[in-house]
């Protein structure tokens, strides 16, 4: 799956796609990420790509010009239908759910993220080019490489072979087997012992049936 993130910070984005399971599921070619400047499609010689918004108010607004040009260009890369994604606190609120089915390769091959920054962009951006609004949750960020980088992270993980084994994903928090509005059982790992902490006895039993059922109850609801 190919991911095109449109920003005004690009250098934000250095780290992440060098890092841990990202940076080797862009070695492995699970996943590809193309950062694009927005600064570089605007006419203004002066690379300026906000203004004072219509009625006034605090803050600045990005301009429709360069993130226009800047998102058909990137649309046009490909003969496809690759949605382009803004995050902003006004939209739907990333679930498992949504992570889940942006990750359908049958159906998505390439998504396109655009980042806003200061009080946001222009209306007729969203109004013309945005087939989806993403939020990551009920506060608000100085930008949407964070927010970009975080819907990324959970879309990529779920592509086969980019945790290895698919188990990993299928029975974890918000998952269809644990219960949407669930969250994941404890884990315990060696030593069975320390500084006087015990592993739980059921888990140390080998009775897989007993052990499925106190994982089932350890389940917790996160409504």
């Amino acid at each position: 799956m190919h991911f095109d993130v449109l920003t005004l910070f690009p250098e934000a984005f250095d780290s992440f796609m060098k890092t841990s399971i990202i940076g080797r599921a862009i070695e492995s070619k699970y996943i590809s990420i193309k950062i694009w400047n927005i600064r570089d499609f605007t006419i203004d010689k002066h690379k300026k790509v906000d203004d004072i918004p219509y009625g006034g108010g605090a803050g600045m607004v990005m301009t429709c010009q360069p993130l226009f040009d800047c998102i058909e260009h990137v649309k046009s890369e490909t003969d496809d239908e690759a949605p382009v994604i803004f995050l902003t606190p006004h939209g739907k609120t990333l679930k498992q759910e949504t992570a889940e089915r942006l990750s359908d390769q049958k159906k998505y091959s390439r998504i396109i993220f655009l980042c806003g920054h200061y009080e946001g962009i222009d209306q007729r951006v969203r109004e013309n080019l945005i087939d989806m609004e993403i939020s990551i949750g009920n506060f608000v960020l100085t930008g949407g490489e964070l927010p970009a980088q975080i819907c990324i992270d959970s879309i990529a993980r779920l592509i086969p072979g980019v945790i290895g084994k698919e188990a990993s994903h299928q029975e974890e928090s918000f998952s269809l087997k644990i219960g949407r509005e669930k969250t994941e059982y404890p884990h315990y790992t060696r030593p069975e012992e320390f500084r006087g902490h015990i592993v739980p006895e059921i888990l140390r039993s080998g009775h897989h049936a007993k052990i499925e059922a106190w994982r089932h109850e350890q389940c917790q609801d996160n409504k």
